[in-house]
């Protein structure tokens, strides 16, 4: 895969040449001190790879599938250089890091940033400021991000260490989705007849499918243990479009972190992980192993009414090696098993330490209410549609489904060009009440525009996610960028603005940056808007971002000088 690599210090970007090199797989080195500038090069190109005996080229980072694993400090810098050789355009998304005043590095195209361009170059430079734990990147462009991600863990700083015994061994498993077909050609297809995309031909363990898929037993993910250790997991579900259970055989499993925010432990034999999340998990190993080895096991959880992936992908936990045959499977839960998520997900709390305060912001200066599901296009005149009734698929929050501006939103804010690019009258409750998780409404038509909600700097936000019931209730993966937010409640049905909010948890609820907002059900975070910039909003599930599910923040100034975004880079894209 990679090699260690020396690292070099410095300040300006300018100040110290890139240390470009082929395979930019950084492993944590015990000499770096906090505050260590890293530098890394990106080469996006097409690279052939195989599984379920198909080769295709795909697009890459340094010819790696999945790309390579970037380990900093909190407090460190990263300098990262892009390149695409690629014909597509595309950009990068550091997931989950904060990137403060500095939305310039966070990588959504067209919001934050124009995309690269075929045959174009971009600096992401950035600083990890205030977190620890296990984070991730990935395209954000189209649908490019089934095979261009990767993962970024964030080390403590030296003097800290972890708030757990420190495990033996820290192993990061990367969920992902494999498709026969060219994606891009999927999604584009999908778009253009209305009609559900075809769905992957498999599920990955880094990278890997395993020996549940056609002639893939030799394309399985092995993780060797020792008895008697504890292993740490960094889990991150880069799925495309599903949320998936995992467990392994005759295991159990501790969760340590969420969303790299750490939360009181709690262990169990299955977990539920949405696309974006990441966690930690401890695994404690067998003294004296019954088996030379065990399946760990991925399998979806949904509800949509469409056809989605039921498949599920096996790796090994080893001891040793293992004669042939079939390993014992984990009782995973049914695909549809909504009570298993809901139990799950309701273990998660916040730490609430001194150490590790849990800062949910108490006084709420603005509550909005955002419905958050699908619905339909007319179909245009002169086609037949694949969507429902012959329409076409759309997704919306608050009605409002999101249109793809010609420029980005942050550059047109930062230059206050507003006109043509955007409208500050996103709707910030649903524009027409209605049964949210009861009898769908007779029109399903959604409304299209590139709209903000428009927030002033240190306004602390209470967001009631509601999901609806319009072409089924589904669960959805929503993901903030720019910022965490703290989840105060959920449950079942529509939101009681009454009855619901006295059994909001203010003492120590979990804090992360991605959510599912639960089927037919709804969920409440809060957080400060105290980083100026323009920061999306959006599903996860790619189809649904495809089809418009998501929104933008427009977080302005505050009056403080570091209160303000920092200037655009000067090689910052063009559209």
């Amino acid at each position: 895969m990679g090699a260690r690599h020396g690292l070099r210090r410095g300040h300006a970007a300018s100040a110290c040449p890139f240390i470009a090199f082929a395979a930019a797989v950084l492993l944590a080195l015990p000499g770096l001190a906090a505050g260590d500038t890293h530098y890394y090069t990106f080469n996006v190109r097409m690279t052939k790879v195989t599984r379920l005996c198909v080769t295709k080229s795909i697009p890459t980072v340094n010819g790696q599938f999945p790309g390579p694993k970037l380990t900093v400090r909190e407090g460190d810098r990263l300098v990262v250089k892009v390149h695409n050789h690629i014909k597509y355009n595309v950009s990068f998304h550091w997931h989950g890091v904060r990137q403060l005043r500095n939305g310039w590095a966070d990588g959504p195209s067209y919001i934050t940033q124009c995309p690269i361009q075929a045959g174009q170059s971009y600096v992401y430079d950035f600083t990890v400021t205030g977190q620890h734990g296990t984070l991730w990147w990935h395209a954000h462009f189209s649908w490019l991000r089934v095979h261009l991600y990767g993962p970024l863990v964030i080390l403590p700083k030296r003097a800290e260490g972890y708030p757990f015994p420190r495990p033996y061994k820290e192993v990061p498993i990367l969920f992902g989705e494999w498709f026969n077909a060219d994606t891009e050609a999927v999604i584009n297809q999908a778009l253009q007849t209305g009609g559900g995309p075809n769905v992957s031909d498999a599920y990955t363990f880094n990278g890997l499918p395993g020996p549940t898929y056609n002639c893939s037993a030799q394309d399985t993910y092995k993780l060797k243990v020792k008895p008697g250790r504890t292993y740490m997991l960094r889990l991150i579900n880069s799925a495309l479009n599903d949320e998936l259970f995992f467990g392994i055989a005759n295991h159990t499993l501790t969760v340590v972190e969420a969303d790299a925010n750490y939360v009181k432990p709690f262990t169990v034999q299955t977990l539920v992980i949405s696309p974006g999340q990441t966690m930690n998990v401890l695994l404690t190993t067998a003294p004296n192993p019954a088996s030379p080895a065990y399946a760990m096991a991925i399998s979806p959880y949904t509800n949509t009414q469409g056809t989605f992936d039921n498949t599920t992908a096996v790796a090994v936990l080893e001891y040793a090696p293992a004669p042939g045959g079939n390993l014992p499977l984990p009782a995973l839960p049914l695909y549809n098993d909504t009570g298993a998520v809901t139990n799950f997900s309701r273990n998660f709390r916040s730490l609430a330490s001194a150490q590790y305060p849990a800062r949910v912001p108490l006084a709420v200066d603005r509550h909005l209410l955002f419905t958050v599901g699908l619905g339909t296009d007319p179909c245009p005149s002169n086609q037949t549609c694949q969507g429902p009734n012959g329409t076409k698929f759309a997704a919306s929050i608050n009605n409002n489904s999101f249109f793809r501006p010609r420029t980005a939103l942050l550059e047109a804010h930062y230059q206050r060009r507003y006109a043509g690019v955007l409208l500050a009258n996103f709707p910030t409750t649903p524009p027409h009440p209605f049964n949210y998780t009861g009898t769908p409404p007779n029109n399903t038509f959604v409304q299209h525009g590139t709209r903000v909600v428009p927030l002033r700097f240190n306004t602390s936000v209470e967001l009631v996610l509601q999901g609806t019931s319009i072409q089924g209730a589904e669960s959805h993966p929503l993901h903030l960028h720019g910022y965490n937010f703290f989840v105060v409640g959920e449950g079942f049905g529509n939101f009681d603005p009454v009855n619901d909010p006295p059994r909001y948890n203010l003492a120590d609820p979990v804090e992360r940056n991605t959510i599912s907002v639960p089927t037919a059900g709804w969920v409440a975070v809060r957080f400060l808007a105290d980083n100026p910039g323009v920061w999306l909003m959006h599903c996860h599930f790619d189809v649904h971002l495809s089809w418009g599910l998501s929104m933008a923040w427009l977080v302005n100034d505050g009056p403080l000088p570091n209160q303000k975004i920092l200037p655009p880079p000067s090689d910052l894209p063009k559209c």
